[in-house]
């Protein structure tokens, strides 16, 4: 057998005291100009951190075992467990998916193997951009282009600052560009009221505008831009709460820019029928494109989530919520969403994957579940099987896709932990079955 005690991550772990240019896994910016130190104490973030890669490098994970009912047990013995529950699934549901690229792949060829269905715990928010994509298309940019031609941000209902802490520092408040020798002033505007706008600061910003209106109502606002846009002239005073006369002062900004970029992230659209806001600005863009130029920004992309989606759709042709149970690849985005599938009472044994951040638990019920997680995971009850496994990034090397989808960064292995890589462990699984 092999050993398991030992991860074989890309790459010996770093010796010295200082670590330069890490790439942070935490979010789905992938920031990779971290520094870090190591110490008696473990990892510490000395430069260009935030909050989510402080918790996520200077984490304390040692002292787990894997377990099997509850019990202590070696390695082996919990990946033969792990084995035995699958081998007896008609259905199982592969859900999480909190990894890297090689974690990914791992899942999707074990699910093949044995029929299972994939999701990832975050596709809910991704599909309000999947389905705008599939059926009408859309036009995008890139962090690094945002960050050089940008004039005007337009944040669309989303707290950016939330999900991404350095996300105004490094896009949106850079003093240089590598398109205009002297950048001019950006214009940073809020669709939506209680957006954290505390990091838009600095010489780059010129002037921080706010339409402040209910975030379930972001969408309104949106569609009479649009409806402005096409010459169609909104005939209400206001529009969500916001003077008419604020919106066409926002439309007349973003037709003079020289590249207005309007971002949002699909987690923060939790509302309803969310995905026709997205919609909504992506007409948009198109609009402005006619006599100018513009982009869309989508963020998001935390917990390994982008990465799942490109390798599902390399892998299988289609995105997540895919369904091999038929001997073949079968997407539904609604039918195959692991959540549905769980309170309707469909598949028999669930497999959680967690390898970035504790916060990404496994959702309760009743059936049979088997959770690969990162020490400390938060289980509302105890797994059949826990199997504790190491981050990409931190404890063993790997590679992570950016969430702008251009970018494929590779992780280091900063010799945190011993802990295995989930890929190694899903390959034994599959070689056993």
């Amino acid at each position: 057998m092999t050993n398991w005690t030992q991860n074989s991550g890309s790459g010996d772990a770093p010796k010295s005291n200082a670590i330069t240019d890490v790439a942070c896994p935490f979010c789905g910016l992938v920031c990779d100009d971290l520094e870090l130190a190591r110490d008696e104490n473990g990892l510490r973030v000395t430069k260009n951190g935030c909050e989510k890669a402080i918790a996520g490098f200077e984490r304390k994970v040692d002292g787990a075992k894997p377990q099997v009912d509850g019990r202590d047990v070696d390695l082996e013995t919990a990946i033969r467990a792990a084995t035995e529950l699958i081998r007896k699934s008609a259905l199982p549901l592969y859900g999480g998916l909190g990894t890297d690229v090689n974690g990914i792949r791992s899942v999707m060829a074990l699910a093949d193997k044995s029929g299972g269905v994939v999701d990832h715990a975050l596709s809910e928010g991704q599909y309000r951009n999947f389905r705008v994509l599939q059926t009408r298309g859309w036009i995008m940019t890139t962090l690094t282009e945002a960050r050089n031609r940008a004039d005007v941000f337009v944040v669309v209902g989303s707290d950016l600052h939330k999900l991404h802490p350095r996300f105004f520092e490094r896009i949106v408040n850079v003093e240089q560009s590598l398109v205009f020798e002297q950048p001019p002033k950006r214009t940073v505007v809020f669709i939506g009221k209680g957006l954290d706008q505390s990091a838009v600061k600095g010489p780059r910003i010129g002037e921080i505008i706010t339409l402040g209106c209910d975030l379930d109502r972001v969408g309104e606002v949106v569609a009479a831009l649009a409806a402005e846009a096409r010459g169609t002239p909104v005939t209400v005073d206001n529009v969500a709460g916001v003077p008419i006369a604020q919106i066409r002062d926002l439309l007349e900004r973003c037709q003079k820019a020289h590249y207005p970029v309007f971002a949002w992230a699909p987690p923060s659209l939790n509302f309803p029928n969310a995905d026709l806001v997205v919609s909504t600005v992506s007409d948009l863009v198109k609009e402005l494109n006619v006599k100018g130029r513009a982009a869309g920004l989508a963020l998001g992309g935390n917990e390994g989530a982008i990465s799942a989606g490109a390798v599902a759709s390399w892998q299988s042709g289609y995105p997540l919520r895919v369904s091999f149970a038929s001997g073949k690849p079968d997407y539904d985005f609604t039918r195959y969403a692991i959540p549905k599938m769980l309170a309707n009472g469909e598949g028999d044994l669930l497999v959680w994957l967690a390898s970035f951040t504790p916060d990404l638990g496994p959702p309760a019920t009743k059936i049979p579940t088997i959770v690969l997680g990162t020490p400390g995971i938060k289980l509302a009850t105890p797994p059949a099987v826990f199997i504790p496994v190491g981050t990409p990034g931190v404890d063993h090397g790997g590679r992570i896709i950016r969430v702008d989808n251009v970018v494929s960064l590779p992780l280091r292995n900063l010799g945190r932990s011993n802990l295995p890589k989930a890929a190694d462990i899903f390959a034994a699984i599959e070689l056993a079955l």
